[in-house]
């Protein structure tokens, strides 16, 4: 055999080498429901007791506004005790690369409320809030409604502030690193306006791509994630204090798995 046909014949021996692995290690998906033993719960507050009484209530999500007061919806449960606002993830897969190129945690302050209510965090990554709110009407928040974000990293009944910053004008906004030292014993981060009590977040820790925000239905998906046996979450804030299960999957490679999760307190 000639110099360039066996050049040639190697160069596609080591092509077919380097393309079998993608297709024989593609992963799988893991899809499923996280659900509560329990029905819905929501805590209220008087707009009268907290600043911006006016325009607190103007909150376009009316589910959140009766009357003079406050609704904070704690635990939704929907169709087939499905739990909205759960977040799942896979526990056991650290993917350093996902963690560096992490671009950080969106949160904005707006009709004095924190959106979104559930999320994720990384560790140590950075965490970004801005205030949309200002209120005409009111001389002392034409620039702006002062709102004073705090957080916390909660762990069971203990909890230890990472950053407290007050934001007083529209567009103001703060970028903080993630500073979680109990994460992989299972802490979460708490976010809390100092001014009004009833805006409030809660966000998971997590080390890798293989994450989501359950549908409203409790339902989700996970895809691409690494063939073989994995530890998968359930997460949901309760009434503040965490709700967690975990459970094995194993994910077959090329197909899918399915992981039906309950919380309750």
């Amino acid at each position: 055999m000639k110099k360039g046909v066996m050049t040639v014949v190697f160069g596609l021996a080591v092509a077919a080498l380097v393309a079998a692995p993608l297709t024989s290690y593609a992963g799988g998906t893991v899809t499923g429901k996280v659900s509560y033993a329990g029905k819905s719960e929501e805590k209220e507050f008087l707009f009268s007791k907290f600043p911006n009484p006016k325009f607190c209530p103007k909150n376009p999500h009316k589910e959140m506004v009766k009357g003079d007061k406050r609704i904070l919806p704690t635990i939704t449960v929907g169709k087939d005790g499905g739990l909205a606002g759960a977040v799942v993830a896979i526990l056991d897969i650290e993917d350093k690369a996902f963690m560096d190129g992490y671009k950080g945690t969106e949160v904005v302050a707006e009709f004095c409320e924190f959106l979104p209510y559930t999320g994720v965090v990384v560790k140590q990554k950075n965490f970004h809030v801005e205030n949309h709110d200002s209120d005409p009407d009111d001389p002392k928040s034409v620039k702006g409604v002062l709102h004073n974000p705090h957080s916390f990293e909660v762990m069971g009944p203990s909890s230890t502030t990472i950053f407290n910053i007050g934001l007083a004008e529209k567009d103001s906004k703060l970028d903080k690193p993630a500073v979680l030292r109990k994460d992989k014993q299972g802490s979460m981060m708490r976010l809390q306006c100092d001014q009004h009590e009833f805006m409030q977040g809660f966000y998971l820790p997590v080390s890798n791509p293989f994450y989501a925000v359950v549908k409203e239905d409790g339902s989700f998906e996970l895809k691409d994630v690494p063939a073989g046996k994995h530890k998968i979450v359930a997460w949901h804030p309760g009434d503040g204090k965490g709700m967690r299960v975990e459970m094995d999957v194993d994910v077959p490679e090329g197909g899918k798995a399915e992981a039906k999760l309950q919380l309750k307190k």
